[in-house]
């Protein structure tokens, strides 16, 4: 690639889109919580906040110095993330309690970046992620799942008009910041139905830290409503800024 070539991919990915227009905002918000409520379209859709899950482990395991071995995704939407290093600490804690907040993080992420009309960075960034996580899976179906989700991600960037990118790019951030609380819910309600059950990642953080299980099952649950709020408030500016019944 010359220099010229590299300096307009540069300066497409940091171009700012306008505003989109305020239906899709809220059009797009009321189809991530279709996708996320009814029942049916959560067991196709869950797999792809399950990719998130598991990234975010694997993530903060390579961050805290951790040697990062596999990412497994099954047909059940569960997943796991393995790595190896100090079994207790500081470092394991942090891997252990990234997974649930990472859909809301990243949905955060993606609103901030939809907020400045950054809509081409936020969708190839994400195919950057999603590269570095299909290098870790080591199994058929979550190859499959992370190839998918990367291809209908590549297609939208790169074949897309700018307002099929703007809707796609915006499902796509209220769909996280949606979905990040019900796998908090299912969390807990597992855990009630299966008192015994030990392996759940609040579980794991209730060993390593001695403190209550559903403490941070609640941790998790105000980090994700938060990340809602504030997310949610990010998303919802062009509607104030465009729709004609709330300018001033």
């Amino acid at each position: 690639m010359n220099t010229g070539s590299a300096s307009s991919l540069l300066d497409r990915l940091l171009a700012t889109q306008p505003a989109p227009a305020w239906w899709l905002v809220l059009v797009t918000a009321a189809a991530a919580v279709i996708l996320v409520g009814y029942r049916p379209l959560w067991r196709l859709t869950r797999a792809a906040v399950t990719v998130v899950h598991e990234g975010g482990h694997a993530l903060v395991a390579l961050l805290t110095g951790r040697r990062l071995h596999a990412i497994t995704l099954h047909t059940d939407t569960s997943g796991l993330t393995v790595s190896s290093g100090k079994p207790t600490g500081l470092g394991m804690i942090l891997t252990a309690a990234a997974g649930y907040p990472a859909p809301a993080a990243l949905g955060l992420g993606y609103a901030a970046l939809l907020g400045t009309g950054r809509v081409t960075l936020m969708l190839w960034a994400t195919l950057l992620m999603l590269a570095a996580v299909l290098v870790k899976v080591r199994n058929i179906y979550g190859l499959l799942t992370v190839a998918v989700l990367g291809a209908l991600v590549f297609g939208v960037s790169w074949f897309g008009t700018d307002q099929l990118q703007a809707a796609f790019a915006y499902l796509a951030a209220w769909f996280l910041l949606a979905a990040a609380v019900r796998p908090v819910i299912e969390l807990q309600r597992g855990r009630r139905r299966q008192p015994g059950r030990t392996d759940s990642d609040a579980d794991q953080l209730a060993r390593l830290t001695h403190l209550p299980a559903l403490l941070w099952v609640l941790f998790f649950t105000v980090l994700c409503l938060a990340a809602l709020v504030v997310g949610g408030g990010l998303l919802l500016a062009p509607v104030e800024q465009l729709h004609p019944l709330l300018q001033r």
